[in-house]
């Protein structure tokens, strides 16, 4: 897939497939992924079987991810440089999306950071 149709596809990033893009920064399987993405979240984000292992065969199947092992029926996914690509795009969106609430938050006027 083409790299303008996976920004369209994957711009703005929900929250589920943000997290399991973190969590394949390193090689995991899926339960570790679940297992990763509940403590990094403090379990405010619980990933179910059927709603991950959709996710990482849509992210495998774009390119964002790779399964890099299988063993005993057990695929380890890790992060493609394209998915890596992709999330560095959405965290920097996300950054300045926090920016823009705390400067209004703060009484700013979002125009020139003046009150």
């Amino acid at each position: 897939m083409a790299a303008e149709a996976l920004l369209k596809k994957y711009g703005p990033m929900t929250e589920t497939t943000y997290y399991t893009l973190l969590a394949v920064m390193e090689p995991r399987h899926g339960y570790a992924i679940m297992q990763f993405v509940g403590k990094l979240t403090k379990g405010r984000i619980r990933l179910g079987t059927g709603t991950l292992y959709t996710m990482t065969g849509r992210l495998s199947e774009d390119g964002l991810i790779s399964i890099v092992s299988q063993e005993n029926g057990k695929k380890t996914y890790q992060i493609t440089e394209t998915g890596r690509e992709i999330m560095e795009l959405e965290t920097e969106r996300l950054r300045h999306q926090l920016q823009n609430g705390l400067e209004i938050l703060q009484g700013g006027t979002g125009d020139d950071g003046q009150r």
